[in-house]
């Protein structure tokens, strides 16, 4: 796509403005876009919503300062193919390709550099938002900074971002990877706390760090090394490639102690199989990934036929059909003070039993209101995607609402893509209801975004 500059950009919030003009005053705002990455049931609609098909792409890069201007609506996979050519990436770069700057920041993105960095709203330095009164303000922490801090977590309830200015850092352009294996997440969670507050392991830099448990007794983390050459210990052989052949990442990690990637395929390493979820479409078969084109194993083609299934009920039906119980949706990222995710684990494991959990490290550095964790505080991200058979209790979402109950009694927090069940009062206990309240009466004083407990928990 290459650089738009400033004009195209001056064009892009002209059309968003034209597209809000046209919405009726007495209509509730909502973005006219055809994509997400979203969980949550969305109300179908007629009514025009904002134009942002015009917001993508990187405005600017500065490659001294170590900043970029971006869309909000740019995609991670457009910025860091721009990036790259400079040896640039991100503070942060969630794992999915089609995840958006603005999407990562209204909602929360994660990877493994955030046991460093945090989350990607912390790298921005400034932003442009279009608000509910139809304007654009631009925040930072010393302008605006109610709206620059309520901002994250908040999921266009607040504004949409047009404009983003984050920081970048410089990367070789090799990773070398390290598999360990944990038997007891006792020992498991003292690595994790051990290298977030050194950096290193062994005596060996960590600069992105992240793991899976793939049953009881059987955890990984993986310790990721920025290099310059494009070899690996022991052996002298070149980088590994899953990026659309038969090899598939994840299964990698059982099989390896040591591995090589570029940095482009480190970053894009969960998306090809949508971290394991491509499971669900045959696409880890071997006999059907031959076939499977590379350019459609990706995570955004899995979305669409995940769109599919549950447009027709096709997974609905098979089950039926086999007189299987009916599937709950157990699709969450959670956070969890890293002294008890062992003891989130054996739980999850017991109660759930949905394998495997994506663990991902991370700490805060200062504190965000809609999503309040103790900056320096270290907590391990589990996400886990996927279905559980419980039958006619479905309806009433007992996996998730226990999931719900127990990250709360460990003092966690969870993150709001996906269903949440939380009543008023506990849903604004956890996320500052009062402070998000506040900051919308300034900034959309005419109510016309839909609130957060509205996009997130309430039922329709």
């Amino acid at each position: 796509m290459g650089l738009i500059g400033t004009t195209a950009h001056a064009a892009a919030v002209d059309r968003l403005r034209a597209s809000y003009a046209a919405i009726a005053p007495d209509q509730r705002v909502r973005l006219a876009k055809r994509t997400t990455n979203l969980f949550r049931q969305r109300d179908a609609s007629s009514a025009p919503g904002l134009d942002v098909a015009w917001l993508a792409g990187v405005i600017s890069l500065d490659t001294e300062a170590l900043t970029a201007d971006v869309q909000g609506m740019c995609t991670y996979e457009d910025l860091v193919a721009e990036t790259l050519k400079y040896g640039l990436i991100p503070y942060v770069v969630p794992q999915l390709r089609t995840i958006t700057l603005g999407g990562a920041v209204t909602g929360l993105g994660i990877e493994s550099t955030s046991f460093r960095n945090g989350l990607p709203h912390e790298s921005v330095v400034e932003m442009d938002v279009f608000t509910g009164s139809g304007e654009v303000v631009t925040c930072s922490p010393e302008q605006n900074s109610d709206l620059y801090l309520t901002f994250p977590n908040s999921y266009g309830s607040l504004g949409y971002a047009t404009r983003l200015r984050i920081r970048l850092e410089k990367v070789p352009p090799y990773v070398a990877l390290r598999h360990v294996r944990f038997h007891e997440t006792d020992k498991l969670a003292s690595a994790i706390a051990e290298i977030a507050e050194s950096g290193s392991w062994q005596g060996v830099r960590v600069d992105g760090l992240d793991g899976v448990a793939f049953q009881p007794g059987e955890y990984y983390l993986t310790l990721a090394t920025w290099q310059d050459t494009a070899t690996q210990e022991p052996s002298d052989s070149g980088p590994s490639d899953y990026s659309g052949g038969q090899q598939i990442y994840f299964r990698s990690i059982q099989r390896r102690e040591t591995d090589l990637l570029t940095m482009h395929d480190y970053l894009w390493r969960w998306d090809t199989d949508w971290f394991w979820c491509s499971g669900a479409f045959g696409a880890q078969n071997p006999r059907i990934r031959r076939f499977w084109p590379k350019r459609y194993r990706r995570s955004d083609v899995y979305m669409k036929l995940l769109g599919l299934d549950r447009r027709f009920g096709i997974a609905d039906r098979l089950d039926q059909r086999a007189g299987r119980p009916l599937r709950e949706r157990v699709i969450q990222d959670v956070e969890v003070p890293v002294e008890r995710i062992g003891e989130f684990l054996d739980w999850f494991d017991e109660e759930i039993g949905m394998r495997p959990v994506w663990l991902c490290p991370l700490r805060a550095t200062r504190s965000w209101s809609s999503y309040p964790l103790e900056p320096g505080r270290t907590y391990v991200n589990a996400g886990f995607w996927g279905t559980v058979h419980v039958g006619p209790e479905r309806v009433d979402a007992p996996r998730n609402r226990a999931i719900e109950a127990k990250v709360h009694e460990l003092d966690g927090h969870k993150s709001l893509y996906s269903d949440s069940f939380y009543d008023r009062a506990t849903f604004d206990a956890l996320y500052d209801g009062a402070n998000l309240a506040a900051v919308k009466r300034r900034y959309d004083p005419d109510d016309r975004f839909t609130s957060l407990y509205e996009k997130a928990a309430q039922r329709r």
